[in-house]
C-alpha cells in the first residue's frame, strides 16, 4: 500500500436491499461502488461495510423514536434476514469488515471507532445511501472524532437530489474533501 493511502479505509454504508430498491439512480451508484471497491482492494485499502441491523424484536429501538419505530413496525433490517443484507453486486468478501449500526451515524452502536483505531485508520473514504442520513451523520461524528475524510460525491445518493447537491457542494467541503469515483481511483 502506498504511504499516501496508509491508514485509509473505504466505507460502504447502507447499501442494503430495501434502501437500494427505492433509489432511482441505483445502477449508476452500484457501478461506482463496484469500481471503488475493486480499486481499494487492489491498493490494499480495507473495505468496511456498515449496515443498519437490529436484533430480533428490536430491543435497540425506543418506540418513542418515530423514525426507528417505523422500522420496527416494518419488520425490516433484522440481523440474519435478507433486508439486512448488502446488495449482491457489492457484497462483502472474505477479509472485509462488516459492522451493524443502530442509528443514522456509522458509529452509532457499531464498534466502528474501536475497529478504526485498532487498525490505525485515520482517513475515511465515505460512500452510501443516503447523503442526508448516514453520510451526513457520519461526516459530523467522524469530524468530531478527528478523522480525515473524503466523500465520494457520485458514490453517495439521496432521494432528494437538491439536498444531495447542497450537502456535497456546500456542507461537506467544510469538513471533508469531496471528490468523484474517477478522481479518487486516479489518486491511488
Amino acid at each position: 500500500m502506498s504511504t499516501i493511502h496508509q491508514g485509509t479505509a473505504l466505507l460502504i454504508m447502507d447499501i442494503q436491499q430495501p434502501m437500494i430498491e427505492t433509489y432511482k439512480d441505483a445502477p449508476a451508484l452500484l457501478e461506482n461502488l463496484q469500481q471503488l471497491i475493486a480499486a481499494a482492494r487492489k491498493s490494499d485499502i480495507p473495505v468496511i461495510y456498515v449496515r443498519l441491523a437490529f436484533r430480533p424484536g428490536y430491543p435497540e429501538i425506543n418506540p418513542a423514536n418515530e423514525t426507528f419505530g417505523m422500522i420496527s413496525k416494518s419488520g425490516a433490517f433484522v440481523e440474519g434476514t435478507p433486508t439486512a443484507d448488502f446488495h449482491p453486486s457489492i457484497a462483502p468478501q472474505p477479509g472485509d469488515i462488516v459492522v451493524s449500526k443502530k442509528r443514522f451515524s456509522a458509529f452509532a452502536g457499531s464498534g466502528l471507532d474501536i475497529i478504526l483505531r485498532s487498525k490505525g485508520i485515520k482517513q475515511l473514504v465515505l460512500t452510501g445511501l443516503s447523503t442526508s442520513g448516514i453520510v451526513l451523520s457520519t461526516v459530523r461524528e467522524a469530524f468530531d472524532k478527528d478523522y480525515n475524510m473524503v466523500v465520494i460525491a457520485d458514490a453517495c445518493g439521496d432521494r432528494d437530489t437538491d439536498i444531495h447537491e447542497f450537502l456535497v457542494n456546500r456542507i461537506f467541503p467544510k469538513q471533508a474533501k469531496v471528490t468523484s469515483t474517477k478522481d479518487w481511483i486516479l489518486s491511488l
